[in-house]
């Protein structure tokens, strides 16, 4: 038997894998050469797969209150809260809370199920936080939801515009398709990002704009467009709305971006001057109070010029999670009707109706998850079920989302794993399948239907979403609606469905699939929609008809607005917060690999030098950082990469992995009033160094858990590592070590100056080290990473923190996929005398994978350089 076709569970590339299973639990992972998203490429966390699959930490039984119990009792508990709920207090005292990481087939019953028969539109999705803004400016301007691109514009295109993206971390595949068009054909690249990015590395201009300021530049580009007559008036025939918007762009002010007039007047010289451009966005964009102006900015400025839905020419939306764009089409946001139909619309919503045999449909939209939470929170909604996703973490105001769950009066989660935040905080714990064990399909951003198949076995009860919410559905009365066998049979309906919007000249229509048997489903191809009588796939909106009543597009006036909060000399810093290279949005997966865990291995906030020689900051000193809504303590990075007043910081870190660290519990809650969406990269905030006692760095071949001020644990190869610091003076050292690694009876050597405050400390067993601590008054100088590999071994010399001449540091891991240390790169660069970035991935293999660490390996070529230059 082969391998088993599937999809990566990642972003919303929708890279293939091919999965062989080794009989044991474990997983091999390669990417598939035959699907169209990745040609056989992956990132360095698809790489790693196979490195999270194993049953640690899963959940295996129906948990209630803390106990185990049987399925039959927890879906009857189920069942009967949320009927009796909604009898005593309606449908809208009840929600949902589901997630990008659901397949198609587990969201489209969630959806039915709330809105078709309790009657309520309380469902939105943790999409609402990356892609709603997105949503929404493509429904003003088309009509629907619709992408209108294709991956292949990338290879097509002759300039590429990267707009709020660091596709190199966040899209990896994706970029390296970029990186390989500019080799081929020229290809220009910009970015545009307040941020000093690995994107910026293969860019030919940088716009280094001030953060929410995209509106003033694209209205700027547009007004260019007009005064250099490069509009298209054929096009723009089938528009409405161009006066309006030419007014609005006519009084864009440049300042407030902080960009040259000669920077601006270069790039929309390019822009205008390309006839091939494909702007491609992301959550730069999305994640701001004015998300959907942005969004109505870009396809404004392609409206304008007729360059939409051609071959390497139009705006190209990618999404952050693996099927944000399934939930999208069978209407998982609150807002929305199955199959990209209108919740407003009353002959939609009886078509629905009639087509489910609803009992019930609301007429107006639910709540939103900002909305939803602090409904939560104020007692409105009485019971949630919450589905794949961590809110108590990547929520804004999470701290105030996290007791808000904690208070509900009945709170259900679906999970893989009772280690979350959230999970903690729940009265009925439902163990659901994993990646690897689920088959259904997914979506990805440009509009690919992906199988996703089983690889592995069902873990002890766990069950497939779709399963648990058909089961409770029957339980509350609805038997025949969600009498389902197979998530075959929920497509073929969730296909036909389609047709019928198709019928009301939508753009989501897979109807040519409602047909297919199961084992036609077993081998579906990855395919793009639409999927229907006369057309698969291809591009939209090149021959001007558009969705909106009458067949005409919408170009939207818009104009500048700062993000909500404003900075003042008690909050003078503005934050960015988004995602680093190896981790994936609350780290459940991606910690569990120790090599992704060994590039980035404890939250941190990029500060400019400037700020950090204001505040007196020393490199490496900790953080913290205050707003209105909570507080964070992070590792400061020093980097001209971030503009003097700005700050980043990666939002992946949690209660489990580094409670101090949760930057969401900073972010304030503001939304963009026509999406809903959260600005989760403009909030103020207050940075001042966390006044620490004593720092400290542990090893352990086994879990430790600390209780000090500052901790972020990691999973290593040889066991864990931790970063810590104290606000008060310990005692004695040794105790404290013997209780912080559970080893009461454990041979010790130490080396101790009370006097200054250093003290090391191993642990020994027969001569092997178990766990290790080096303590310092300041941030502690070890070579961490040969530390890391002792665990296990004989290790005599652990407590000199550092490595013997025989036994090199291969530094800090820079390439994920290869497990390649720095120290390792810049020993080949200085011996081998490998001085670009090719050289060193043809010695060393790093760089030659996802190409994810390439900008890296470039700064540790211009390290060498510099260090030669100078001698």
């Amino acid at each position: 038997m082969g391998p088993v076709r599937s999809t990566c569970p990642y972003c919303g590339v929708g890279c293939g894998v091919l999965l062989s299973a080794d009989g044991e639990g474990g997983l091999s992972v390669k990417g598939d050469p035959d699907h169209p998203a990745n040609f056989g490429r992956l990132c360095s966390k698809g790489s790693a797969l196979g490195e999270t699959v194993g049953l640690e930490g899963r959940l295996l039984s129906p948990v209630v209150e803390g106990r185990k119990t049987d399925w039959d009792s927890a879906l009857d508990l189920v069942a009967s809260r949320f009927r009796d709920t909604v009898a005593a207090h309606g449908p809208d005292s009840v929600a949902f809370y589901v997630s990008g990481q659901m397949l198609t087939e587990d969201y489209y019953v969630a959806n039915k199920l709330m809105k078709g028969f309790i009657g309520s539109a309380n469902i939105d999705t943790n999409s609402r936080l990356c892609m709603a803004s997105t949503v929404a400016g493509h429904k003003r301007a088309f009509g629907t939801d619709t992408v209108p691109q294709t991956y292949e514009d990338l290879e097509e295109a002759d300039l590429i515009v990267l707009v709020g993206s660091n596709m190199a971390w966040c899209h990896p595949v994706l970029f390296q398709r970029v990186l390989a068009a500019k080799k081929a054909h020229g290809t220009r690249v910009i970015v545009i990002d307040p941020r000093r990015t690995a994107s910026c590395d293969g860019a030919d201009m940088h716009l280094k704009l001030r953060s929410g300021s995209d509106v003033a530049l694209f209205n700027r580009l547009f007004a260019e467009i007009w005064d250099s007559g490069a509009l298209d008036r054929e096009y723009i025939r089938h528009i409405d709305g161009f006066d309006e918007t030419l007014a609005a762009a006519g009084v864009a002010d440049l300042s407030v971006t902080g960009l040259t007039e000669a920077e601006v007047a270069a790039f929309c010289r390019i822009w205008i001057g390309t006839e091939k451009v494909v702007t491609v966005f992301s959550q730069g964009v999305n994640q701001s109070t004015s998300g959907s102006d942005k969004v109505n900015a870009i396809l404004n400025c392609h409206l304008a010029t007729g360059r939409v839905g051609k071959p390497g020419c139009g705006p190209l939306s990618v999404t952050g999670q693996p099927n944000a764009m399934g939930g999208r089409e069978v209407g998982g946001l609150a807002n929305m009707l199955a199959c990209h139909l209108d919740l407003e619309n009353p002959d939609h919503r009886r078509a629905v109706r009639d087509f489910w045999s609803a009992p019930a449909m609301p007429e107006a939209p639910g709540l939103k998850a900002v909305d939803m939470f602090r409904a939560v929170g104020e007692g409105r909604i009485k019971a949630l079920w919450i589905i794949h996703t961590n809110p108590a973490v990547s929520m804004p105001e999470a701290d105030a989302v996290r007791d808000a769950i904690a208070a509900c009066d009945f709170t259900v989660i679906s999970e893989i794993t009772p280690e979350t935040d959230t999970a903690r905080l729940c009265d009925v714990l439902l163990p659901a399948t994993a990646w690897a064990e689920k088959d259904g399909t997914v979506t990805n951003s440009d509009r690919t239907i992906s199988r996703q198949r089983t690889a592995l076995p069902i873990p002890g009860e766990a069950r497939p979403d779709w399963a648990i919410l058909a089961e409770v559905g029957r339980r509350m009365g609805w038997s025949a609606a969600f009498d389902y066998e197979s998530p075959a049979e929920i497509f073929r309906e969730h296909a036909a469905l389609s047709g019928i919007a198709g019928g009301f000249g939508r753009d989501f229509d897979i109807s040519g699939l409602a047909d297919l048997d199961d084992a036609g489903y077993e081998a579906l191809a990855p395919a793009r929609w639409p999927i229907r009588a006369g057309r698969q796939g291809g591009r939209f909106f090149a021959d001007g008809a558009f969705f909106h009543p009458g067949g005409r597009g919408r170009m939207i006036p818009v104009r500048y607005r700062p993000p909500a909060a404003r900075t003042a000399p008690r909050y003078p810093f503005r934050l960015n917060t988004g995602r680093i290279r190896d981790q994936w949005h609350t780290m459940t997966r991606t910690a569990l690999s120790p090599r992704l865990s060994a590039h980035l291995a404890e939250p941190y906030l990029d500060i400019h030098p400037q700020d950090a020689a204001n505040m007196a900051l020393a490199p490496a000193a900790l953080v913290q950082v205050r707003s209105p809504e909570g507080s964070a303590i992070l590792r400061a990075r020093i980097t001209s990469d971030v503009l003097p007043g700005e700050l980043f910081a990666p939002m992946h870190w949690t209660g489990e992995t580094a409670p101090s660290g949760r930057i969401d519990a900073v972010v304030a809650a503001a939304t963009d009033p026509v999406s809903g969406q959260p600005e989760s990269k403009g909030c103020v905030v207050a940075v001042e160094p966390f006044r620490a006692v004593w720092y400290g760095f542990a090893v352990s071949s086994a879990r430790l858990d600390p209780t000090c001020s500052y901790w972020a644990r990691a999973r290593t190869q040889a066991g864990w590592r931790a970063e810590l610091a104290g606000g008060t003076q310990v005692e004695d050292w040794e105790a404290e070590a013997r209780r912080l690694f559970g080893l009461p009876e454990a041979e010790v050597q130490s080396v101790e100056d009370r006097a200054r405050g250093v003290a090391r400390i191993a642990l020994h067993e027969k001569g092997r080290l178990l766990a290790a601590i080096f303590v310092s008054p300041e941030p502690v100088a070890i070579m961490r990473d040969y530390l890391v590999s002792l665990p296990g071994t004989d290790a005599a010399d652990t407590l000199t923190g550092r490595a013997p001449a025989d036994r090199p540091d291969p530094g800090p891991v820079v390439c994920s996929c290869f497990n390649i240390g720095a120290n390792t790169i810049l020993s080949a660069i200085e011996t081998e005398g490998l001085m670009t970035v090719d050289a060193i991935g043809a010695a060393l293999s790093a760089g030659t994978n996802c190409g994810s660490c390439r900008s890296e390996l470039a700064g540790l070529i211009a390290r060498v350089r510099t260090r030669e230059a100078a001698e």
